[in-house]
């Protein structure tokens, strides 16, 4: 089943003393293209994230926004910078001295000082962190597939709609090609008819111009390929692999033999049915962008 490359997804998971959030989104990109938003602290998560997903997701560009919250906990260790404390005590004594000031001895004097008190926090359990968001970011990866999915549906109707009203098209050119040159033999013969008044017309020569006439028109090696490539196109909507591109190369040598069709008749209706099949190839051409 093809994929859109237009998805989204979040997911919500509650750990112990820890909230995460996951949301995914992508948008159309030739390639995989991938950007995280989550807090500083949290960083070293971004390219376990990008390599996860990179094996989950072909192609598009992704955003991965990661949100977590934590409880407070008295994990926190304090320590006293005895350094400093010193040195806003003796810098106190020496104005207190200068002045003739009554020196403050109190330990909320010292303390009131910044940094004479450090709070380290412990380190991060990363490998709990990664395997939480990990587990969330299923969740939201599973919503993000299945919408992708369903905008892949869609797109294959559209698509193979418009493949469709190609090979009518398709199939009008190979009815009318023939009768386009018993048109011109009739034509020639006419013409011949008329200038040569009662003479009697050279049959023979009549039919070399019109088989000279035939080969220059025909166009059947680029109507079974185009019914070749359609048949391809069809066949891709049925692969589990990402297809894309090969379509979007496929798509190019359609518009190439409806030029070269186009190139070749010489007849109106003809023209107008390779308009047709052109006008399709474009919707298709942007219909495609978007599969993954």
């Amino acid at each position: 089943m093809v994929k859109s490359m237009t998805g989204y997804g979040r997911a919500v998971g509650a750990f112990d003393n820890m909230t995460v959030t996951v949301e995914i989104k992508s948008v159309n990109h030739r390639f995989f293209e991938f950007s995280a938003k989550l807090l500083r602290t949290y960083s070293f998560l971004e390219d376990k994230l990008k390599a996860y997903l990179r094996d989950r997701i072909a192609r598009g560009k992704v955003d991965c926004f990661v949100q977590i919250e934590t409880e407070e906990t008295t994990d926190g260790v304090v320590t006293v910078n005895p350094s400093l404390a010193d040195g806003y005590y003796r810098a106190t004594e020496a104005l207190a001295e200068k002045y003739g000031l009554m020196m403050p001895t109190s330990v909320e004097f010292l303390t009131a000082h910044p940094d004479v008190f450090n709070v380290k926090k412990a380190p991060a359990d990363e490998d709990r962190i990664w395997a939480a968001v990990k587990q969330v970011t299923d969740e939201a990866l599973a919503a993000f597939i299945a919408m992708r999915e369903k905008e892949g549906e869609k797109l294959q109707h559209d698509v193979l709609e418009c493949a469709d009203r190609i090979l009518e098209s398709v199939s009008y050119v190979e009815a009318r090609s023939p009768e386009t040159v018993r048109e011109y033999h009739e034509k020639v013969k006419a013409r011949m008819r008329e200038l040569l008044a009662d003479a009697a017309v050279d049959e023979q020569r009549l039919l070399t111009e019109a088989a000279i006439y035939a080969d220059k028109i025909a166009v059947a090696e680029e109507t079974v390929r185009l019914r070749s490539h359609l048949s391809q196109l069809r066949e891709m909507f049925s692969s589990e692999k990402p297809v894309g591109r090969n379509m979007d190369f496929l798509v190019q040598e359609i518009n190439r033999e409806a030029n070269t069709i186009g190139s070749k008749a010489q007849d109106l209706q003809i023209a107008k049915r390779v308009i047709g099949i052109k006008s399709e190839v474009e919707k298709i051409r942007e219909q495609i962008q978007n599969i993954e």
